[in-house]
């Protein structure tokens, strides 16, 4: 059983699924589905689709270079068949999918790392801005401690005077 790869989003293709285009000098697509085949036809470029694992790749999104890729590249040259290699090679096959899960996890946390700070300075103009509908009017005039604290509101009122 051969599991060939998209060549539009480069997803698995299992035996007797998807589409197989074959060009006038005999060059096989294969395509995992149909919305990659009719992209394919529409010319588009898989780099500049957003879900297709080459746009991630290029963008910065997974990771490009990595030794456990290695791997899983298809190779043509028939091998003679051993129990013991073959045992082996099913066991090495969990230890690398292990490792290529924790560099996963650690490109994410690395790309995610500047993201929270963000996060919390988008959050916190969104309160500012928006504080009345958090307490009512009636409540912040009752009671000024509800508001927030003064750094912010003069930061606001920084902004406001430029």
């Amino acid at each position: 059983m051969r599991l060939e790869k998209c060549w539009f989003c480069s997803s698995t293709v299992y035996p007797g699924h998807g589409i197989q285009f074959v060009r006038n000098d005999a060059k096989i697509f294969r395509f995992c589905r149909s919305k990659c085949h009719k992209n394919f036809k529409m010319k588009r470029n898989p780099r500049k689709v957003k879900w297709t694992k080459a746009y991630r790749r290029v963008h910065g999104k997974d990771m490009t270079q990595d030794a456990t890729f290695e791997f899983e590249r298809k190779r043509n040259r028939p091998e003679r068949y051993d129990r013991h290699v073959a045992e082996e090679t099913l066991k090495a096959i969990k230890k690398i999918d292990k490792v290529r899960v924790d560099r996963e996890a650690r490109h994410y946390a690395k790309r995610m790392k500047g993201k929270k700070a963000q996060v919390q300075k988008e959050a916190a103009n969104e309160l500012e801005q928006s504080i009345h509908m958090v307490k009512a009017p009636a409540a912040l005039q009752k009671e000024p401690s509800l508001t927030l604290p003064k750094v912010y509101q003069k930061q606001t009122e920084d902004r406001m005077e430029e």
